[in-house]
């Protein structure tokens, strides 16, 4: 099949895109781990993680020499964008925190579809109704692998704000990764975003008054591989599959992301309670529509 082609066969650079996506989604699926395996509020979790990322791509850009001179006009994109990141963070691991890992990493299927609602708003892309398809046939796959239970309402809230949130991140991304390197797009974007949420952390622990501000040893050591594994070289990766994927397959594919996350969670945290026959229909139906959608893209695309 096409798509397995394109996966295996790194002779373009669409296909190499392929699997820097595929690998950034696996690294990604490590985050809601972590996200429940560090013990700080999200605010918190989501503010040391981009101070230690923002410090992990500083030292790569200057190691690598690479400049840090963009216009104003793309900074102020970057910095938009970069607020957009850290709130979607925020709603992420606040979904985890109120709910769990299986939960909110549901609710991430549904970002395939504000995808395909918003990109021909904002990029005047012409609305393609095969997308809203997948999109739908991805978010039935991740509710057969989950009954949602009325107490977990708040986390199922925040999940799908952090996916319409998310959607957005993406779709702005798109218009400046061709302008700048993908490693000088995610530095702007993190250091912003670790600004944004320092500002905002007074107020926070002011009214939130949260009961722990310092992580412990553990939690240094699961921010630090977050951030510099799971954040920096996922960031990176991603925007370079951007480069030359568009953002719908991106964010479609993401929805493997929740399949790769909960295996984990169930390993870790025996979550298998709530395994059954429902998980492996789910799953089999998101790497379907993956499957499927890039199939028919690579179909209708040179």
């Amino acid at each position: 099949m096409a798509y397995f082609r394109a996966m295996f066969a790194l002779d373009t650079p669409k296909r190499k895109a392929y699997l820097y996506m595929h690998l950034s989604i696996l690294l990604w699926g490590l985050t809601g781990v972590f996200g429940r395996g560090i013990h700080l509020d999200a605010e918190l979790l989501v503010w040391y993680r981009m101070l230690i990322t923002a410090i992990s791509m500083f030292t790569f850009i200057l190691f690598t020499k690479t400049s840090l001179r963009v216009s104003r006009t793309s900074f102020f994109k970057l910095a938009g964008i970069g607020t957009v990141l850290a709130i979607h963070w925020v709603f992420f691991y606040s979904a985890i925190k109120a709910s769990n890992i299986s939960i909110a990493l549901s609710m991430l299927a549904s970002q395939g579809l504000f995808t395909a609602l918003a990109e021909p708003l904002v990029s005047k892309k012409k609305f393609k109704w095969d997308e809203l398809i997948f999109s739908v046939t991805a978010m039935i796959g991740i509710w057969l692998i989950f009954s949602v239970e009325k107490s977990y309402t708040r986390g199922i809230i925040y999940g799908l704000l952090a996916s319409f949130i998310g959607a957005f991140f993406n779709i702005l991304n798109k218009k400046v990764v061709d302008e700048h390197g993908p490693a000088l797009v995610s530095f702007y974007e993190i250091l912003v975003g670790f600004v944004v949420l320092s500002l905002y952390m007074p107020i926070f622990i002011h009214y939130s008054q949260p009961v722990k501000l310092l992580p412990n040893a553990l939690d240094w050591v699961q921010l630090i591989v977050l951030a510099v594994l799971c954040t920096h070289v996922t960031l990176v990766l991603s925007l370079a599959a951007l480069r030359h994927l568009s953002v719908f397959t991106l964010n479609l594919s993401i929805n493997l992301e929740p399949v790769y996350t909960i295996a984990l969670a169930f390993l870790i945290f025996h979550e298998n309670k709530h395994l059954h026959t429902g998980f492996f229909i789910g799953a089999a139906i998101i790497m379907s529509s993956v499957v499927l959608e890039t199939y028919f893209q690579s179909r209708s695309k040179p």
